[in-house]
């Protein structure tokens, strides 16, 4: 029954006339960077950081959450039309939802992906609604031990999934621990990594570091990669609407799909190309003509593009009830909470509890919203896809560049930005992954700090962390996730 109240309460704010507008902003402008290939929510998220200092916390964050689940709904017709899947959790959509647009059927294809989107959305949004409380329960007990142990559990499974293999995705996060402890300690009062320039002594901005890595270095590489590539559109052809036979096959693979895609997206580990994979698998094993897939199975469209949304909320209830973020845009909201001084974790649901359930409110609407702009209006997202990528790419670092200078009018940040975006553009050539130096960078201070508490209950003694039960169990699990696959290699080879 609190848990209803506190939602109720929380409808009440989001369903403000400022809120709503910024819900709507949100929704729309992640479905447009969904669209458009290459153009993802954590480049859009981390370009709006600097513009957003002035808005409402409520209206802001309400936005960005718009943003990241909208680019979900919005993915999905550039894997249909374009076969260019906008990021790796559309990969199954792009194979099987293409195939359909070949054989006259992209209309069905887009809205059993748009309607399947919203039931998960939904349904996931209600799992978020009565699970987060529960998590917070659990987290609420933790002392500085369980917490550093469950960071150290988030930094290892989280940056060795994001990455090509797990040591690209450790150097990757070790990147951003040493970005996060530029500047003074707050304890000793000590320099640290500043090499004498003044203008580091207060550290580096993450708002800084997350436009250069994800807009300024995805850019580059965009540019530089789609060069030469040649992209044609399907044409839209057909009804997009779906037939009885085509409601009948999509109903059980969004409620299936909506089953796999939350538990992963909360998980440390998680994201969302597992469970779509996950999915697309379980269709393909109880469809009753598995042999239509690869061939354009809508079963194969309906599974996986439900996953790849719940996994989204999934992720929201990682990030708010732990503070932890599993995946890029994740990292960048959690920056965006930073920056209006806010901590997601179980604290938050104590200290800013209108605020936490106004956005979780807001995901309810947003599903409505997203479902009347996806279907009617999907002729309008194919034009999109006509803007030229030139005069596209220029905008995001011309926008970029303004939004980080006028946080502080400092010439010194734009060397930063486009450096520390020249080092996004060389990871993304080389298959470095970006995300787990933006974890590194925000979580790393924290983990420090709950290192330092810990140490100072036990005195010094380093024991305390196996002493605890929970804390020795979450060391353990990251141990065996460094060390298994090294045994499973030396096995095989035996």
């Amino acid at each position: 029954m609190e848990i209803l109240n506190s939602l109720l309460s929380g409808f009440s704010l989001a369903l403000t006339l400022t809120n709503l507008m910024w819900c709507l902003v949100g929704v729309t402008l992640g479905t447009a960077v969904g669209v458009l290939p290459g153009i993802g929510p954590a480049v859009t998220v981390a370009l709006l950081l600097p513009v957003t200092t002035k808005v409402d916390p409520s209206g802001a964050l309400i936005m960005f959450a718009g943003i990241y689940y909208g680019a979900m709904y919005g993915g999905s017709t550039t894997s249909i039309l374009l076969n260019t899947p906008g990021e790796s959790a559309t990969i199954i959509t792009a194979m099987e939802g293409n195939q359909m647009a070949k054989r006259g059927r992209a209309g069905p294809a887009l809205a059993t992906s748009a309607i399947g989107s919203f039931v998960a959305g939904t349904l996931a949004t209600i799992a978020l609604t009565f699970v987060s409380p529960l998590v917070v329960d659990v987290a609420l007990s933790f002392g500085p031990p369980e917490y550093f142990a469950l960071m150290v559990l988030a930094f290892v499974t989280v940056s060795a999934v994001l990455g090509g293999s797990a040591l690209r995705g450790l150097t990757a996060l070790f990147i951003g621990l040493g970005i996060g402890l530029v500047g003074i300690d707050t304890q000793s009062g000590t320099a640290r990594f500043a090499f004498g320039v003044p203008q580091l002594l207060d550290g580096i901005e993450v708002v800084t570091v997350a436009v250069g890595l994800f807009a300024v270095g995805e850019t580059l590489w965009s540019a530089a990669k789609d060069y030469k590539v040649q992209e044609s559109v399907m044409q839209m052809s057909g009804s997009i609407w779906m037939k009885a036979d085509d409601w009948k096959r999509s109903i059980g693979p969004w409620l299936r799909g909506t089953l796999v895609g939350f538990p992963f997206g909360a998980m440390p580990a998680g994201g969302a190309e597992i469970p779509t994979f996950i999915s697309y698998a379980m269709e393909k094993k109880l469809a009753r003509n598995p042999e239509e897939f690869g061939k354009g199975a809508i079963e194969g469209v309906a599974g996986p593009e439900a996953a790849n949304n719940a996994s989204s909320t999934g992720t929201m209830t990682s990030l708010l009830a732990l503070g932890l973020p599993t995946s890029a845009t994740a990292a960048i909201l959690l920056a965006a909470f930073q920056q209006y001084g806010l901590q997601p974790g179980p604290l938050l649901f104590v200290n800013s509890a209108d605020l936490v359930w106004a956005l979780i409110a807001s995901m309810y609407i947003g599903n409505v919203m997203l479902l009347v702009l996806n279907l009617p209006l999907i002729g309008i997202w194919v034009k999109l896809l006509k803007i030229p990528k030139p005069q596209l790419y220029a905008g995001i670092l011309i926008f970029a560049t303004l939004g980080v200078y006028g946080m502080r009018q400092s010439a010194f940040d734009i060397f930063l930005l486009y450096a520390i975006g020249l080092l996004g553009f060389l990871m993304r050539r080389y298959d470095f992954p970006t995300a787990p130096v933006i974890i590194g960078m925000i979580l790393g201070p924290l983990a420090e700090a709950q290192l330092r508490r810990a140490l100072a209950i036990s005195q010094g003694d380093w024991m305390i962390f196996l002493h605890k039960p929970l804390s020795a169990t979450l060391l353990a699990i990251t141990v065996l996730m460094v060390v298994g696959p090294w045994l499973l290699r030396k096995l095989k080879r035996t």
